[in-house]
């Protein structure tokens, strides 16, 4: 067990705020007359590891002029198996049983009753195994509730359904996995003026890291990071994050033991050490190993591209040495105020060629700035690279991307177009007009799946060439994958974070340039050359 040797007072403390070794003495004492509850662990004293100490000196210790505690809410965020669930157990025991508060009301929140009553069945067998606690807290199972009776304080689960009441009365709050709220009702109705007639309540919010970066934990995370690197100042709020930094390397034991500081105590290193293995064979499986075991945000709980092996087909893409060559495009129209997707894919010409792509974006120039803003993606940027087209107005002009897309016919082979349906029919009248061959595309897991497990596999292969565009490659880091009960995989639009619609036209493209191959008949130009209108 790693104690703290020499503790020294938080940095966050207040200029007029003081550390009280006997409260501090008496918060440590108070957990550590506890036992662990659960595996090899189970019925040992609850003997706080030097991470566990510092958290709960600071909290507990560090006082205001008036003599109550300096910060009332606590943002814990730290990877699976560190302990939390006891930590969490024990705190709310604490402001329960040894706050001295009468008629404390404290809670257990989480994003459903199950997950909440985790830390509340730890806390009651914590009552259960200490003679003292027992002979003064009644425990309601049914209702997961303890009252501690010398002062009539409870520490309570709340049903799902609590977003919609209000009246609350909160000296304590303790949030488990708080990245798992669906939205942030609970959230505002137990931190907003809930804890208004007590003079320190204390909000106690401990989670791993997220996948949703709209969320109110995301939102929370932010002000940790803001107050730890001091772009912000809040008396009231104590961050601690512990996890390994994006740029970090994922794959080095050393970052897994920056990240886990229970790392030889609650877990073995050969645990993540296999953890590791797994995800490192099966890449759907880094970004869970990167946010579970690591405690990084991530985009989605399950990352399909792994970007490491994208980014190393960044191979260059020359544009006008392709003139002639026979491709395959694939149309992703979204909607008229979004982005308008038309990627060509070009097949190989023999064993040692690559598949290559080029993709062109299309975005309404009114919406830009506007769009930079509310969802804080580089697409001005890009426009000025020449990365992303823009169409005037608000809304995407079509007109204009069925001429472009005339002039590649003009410049490759286009042998033929996959669309989406979804909205499509007028321009894919247009472009038949014009004379390509224009196929529609089910967006169903039947036609995704080959494809989508083709380009996953091409790119492993380092088969593919994409020049390294910033559009495709974001499209790629967002992807979300469903899966079926058969195995069979295809993006999910509605479950990715962020625009995929370009990686969506290069599966549909990808896949004819499969099925198709290198046809070398003569382009719908070499004969009628363009039309004119």
């Amino acid at each position: 067990m790693r104690r703290l040797k020499k503790y020294s007072p938080t940095r966050f403390k207040a200029a007029d705020s003081t550390y009280d070794k006997a409260a501090a003495d008496y918060a440590v004492a108070f957990i550590e007359a506890l036992s662990h509850t659960k595996g090899t662990w189970a019925g040992k004293p609850f003997e706080l590891i030097d991470w566990q100490e510092q958290i709960i000196r600071d909290i507990f210790g560090t006082l205001k002029p008036n003599g109550y505690r300096q910060f009332n809410t606590a943002y814990v965020e730290i990877p699976k198996k560190m302990g939390k669930s006891e930590l969490a157990a024990a705190v709310a025991l604490l402001l329960t049983c040894g706050d001295g508060e009468e008629r404390a009301e404290v809670y257990g929140c989480a994003a459903d009753r199950n997950q909440a009553s985790i830390v509340f069945n730890v806390a009651a067998d914590m009552v259960r195994m200490c003679p003292a606690l027992a002979k003064r807290v009644k425990i309601l199972d049914s209702m997961k509730r303890l009252i501690y009776q010398p002062t009539g304080s409870i520490y309570q689960v709340l049903s799902a359904d609590v977003g919609n009441k209000h009246g609350f009365n909160t000296h304590g709050v303790v949030f488990d996995e708080l990245h798992t709220q669906p939205n942030r009702k609970l959230f505002d109705v137990m931190t907003k003026g809930s804890g208004d007639a007590r003079m320190q309540p204390l909000y106690f919010l401990i989670t791993t890291a997220g996948d949703n970066q709209n969320s109110i934990c995301w939102e929370v995370h932010q002000k940790a990071l803001d107050i730890i690197d001091g772009r912000k100042t809040d008396p009231t709020f104590y961050p601690v994050i512990y996890g390994a930094a994006q740029e970090d390397d994922w794959t080095d034991p050393k970052v897994w033991k920056k990240a886990n500081p229970s790392l030889g105590i609650t877990v073995s290193m050969e645990k993540v050490k296999a953890a590791f293995e797994s995800a490192k064979q099966n890449p759907a499986e880094e970004n869970s190993f990167r946010q579970l075991r690591l405690n990084q945000w991530v985009k989605q709980a399950v990352r399909w591209m792994p970007m490491d092996k994208w980014d190393a087909c960044s191979f260059a893409v020359d544009p006008e040495a392709l003139r002639g060559r026979v491709c395959y495009g694939g149309l992703d129209l979204s909607s008229s105020t979004d982005i308008t997707a038309f990627v060509l894919v070009f097949p190989p010409i023999d064993e040692d060629d690559k598949y290559i792509i080029l993709p062109f974006f299309w975005i309404p120039e009114d919406n830009i700035d506007l769009r930079v803003k509310r969802d804080h993606v580089n697409y001005d940027l890009w426009s000025k690279q020449g990365f992303l087209q823009t169409t005037e107005g608000n809304v995407v002009h079509y007109g204009y991307i069925e001429k472009f897309i005339e002039q590649l016919g003009e410049k490759y082979n286009i042998r033929e177009i996959a669309f989406d349906r979804w909205g499509a029919v007028q321009m894919v009248q247009n472009l038949e007009g014009m004379g390509f061959t224009v196929v529609p595309f089910g967006q169903g897991f039947k036609d995704m799946s080959p494809p989508t497990k083709e380009l996953m596999k091409l790119t492993l292969e380092q088969k593919l060439a994409h020049g390294g565009h910033p559009v495709l490659r974001w499209m790629m880091d967002n992807i979300y994958i469903r899966t079926d009960p058969a195995g069979n995989i295809k993006a999910d639009k509605e479950k990715s974070t962020e625009k995929i619609d370009g990686a969506v036209a290069t599966i549909m493209a990808l896949d004819r340039a499969i099925r198709c191959g290198n046809v070398t008949s003569e382009s719908v130009y070499d004969s009628r050359g363009l039309l004119v209108f």
